[in-house]
């Protein structure tokens, strides 16, 4: 088990939260020169640099109209539906197999985005995009459990002491993404996340419909429930537990990762089929693989850089902090989360009739 406690230094409380046409004319993608233009990026909530819509019009002209989703699931829905205004978005990894079989993304033009030369090779050619046609990272990260100390003292080791404590009864929330949560009741079993049979997917749905009582909510903005005291226990990722912990002065917030494993996930830029704002969306991405930029992101929303030079240029508290970096060990145990195909109806079957529980 890796028990991490997610104190930050003085100097890092002072920090503020983060806020997670192809015929234009103007500046080379990977310029700063001012051009001019909008570019829509739908991305997860508060997971930008500070200051970022600001510095990225400041540098290229370009003004970023921004929406939000709370899930790859809910990302999918809107671009099914033919949500327009969506050029750039930030998927996780099985979700980009999904819209890559569905044809619903691009293939990216490297040539204008210099900046992926600094990209740390662990984080390419991954299985749902072996050879980053149509995808670069953006930023990882864990899933784990959050506990407020004030709130909650018992000790939480595993995904089965979690279903297994009548003491959290009223006082944890689950994410609300049905892939994440199905995955904590797979690892319970002993099972991967990324199950297919019925016979599987039942051991989880029992194991979630006898939890579903003592669940309080699903919720996936978990920070200010944490620090507000709303919840005492949240299943989180290791981002919003750092955050949490910070917004709430350190030391109180402890992020564990459960000794029988879990997710890990790596969030990707796409360009969406339907973009209009392809020359843009291309200098978007650039500028988000800058080493200032990505350090700036690290720095403000404590997720997992993407660049090879980052983490040696972080504060010394974040650097060594094992719930933003865990050992080999402890990620050996985690799972990406992958499309799994036909057996996708299943996971909707049962979270359907979880939630309406």
């Amino acid at each position: 088990m890796s028990r991490v406690a997610v104190a930050l230094a003085a100097v890092l409380v002072a920090l503020t939260g983060c806020t997670k046409s192809t015929d234009n004319q103007g500046a080379p993608a990977g310029s700063s020169k001012a051009t001019s233009g909008e570019v829509n990026l739908a991305i997860w909530g508060t997971y930008l640099p500070d200051n970022f819509e600001a510095d990225f019009k400041k540098e290229t002209g370009i003004t970023v109209k921004l929406s939000h989703y709370a899930s790859n699931e809910e990302l999918l829905a809107k671009v099914q539906a033919g949500a327009g205004g969506i050029d750039v978005a930030i998927p996780s990894d099985y979700m980009v197999d999904v819209l890559t079989k569905l044809k619903l993304i691009q293939a990216l033009d490297k040539s204008q985005i210099p900046n992926a030369s600094g990209l740390d090779p662990q984080f390419l050619k991954q299985s749902f995009d072996p050879e980053n046609t149509v995808s670069l990272p953006y930023a990882w990260g864990t899933a784990g459990i959050a506990i407020n100390r004030d709130l909650y003292k018992g000790d939480i080791k595993s995904w089965k002491d979690v279903f297994a404590k009548a003491d959290l009864a009223g006082k944890i929330s689950f994410l609300d993404d049905v892939r994440e949560v199905t995955a904590t009741a797979l690892k319970a079993n002993g099972l991967s996340v990324n199950a297919t049979s019925p016979e599987d997917l039942a051991k989880a749905q029992a194991t979630l419909k006898a939890f579903r009582p003592r669940l309080k909510m699903f919720r996936s903005e978990t920070i200010d429930p944490l620090v507000t005291k709303e919840i005492a226990v949240a299943h989180a990722y290791s981002m919003d537990a750092l955050r949490a912990n910070r917004k709430a002065g350190g030391n109180h917030i402890e992020y564990v990762i459960m000794e029988d494993g879990g997710t890990k996930n790596i969030d990707n830029m796409v360009i969406l089929k339907s973009a209009k704002n392809v020359r843009e969306a291309h200098v978007l991405m650039n500028y988000f693989l800058k080493p200032e930029t990505n350090l700036a992101f690290v720095t403000s929303c404590l997720s997992g850089p993407v660049l090879l030079s980052t983490k040696a240029r972080l504060p010394k508290e974040l650097a060594e902090n094992k719930a933003l970096f865990p050992s080999k060990e402890v990620m050996s145990k985690m799972e990406s989360i992958h499309d799994v195909g036909e057996a996708t109806r299943l996971y909707d079957r049962l979270w359907t009739e979880l939630k309406s529980d």
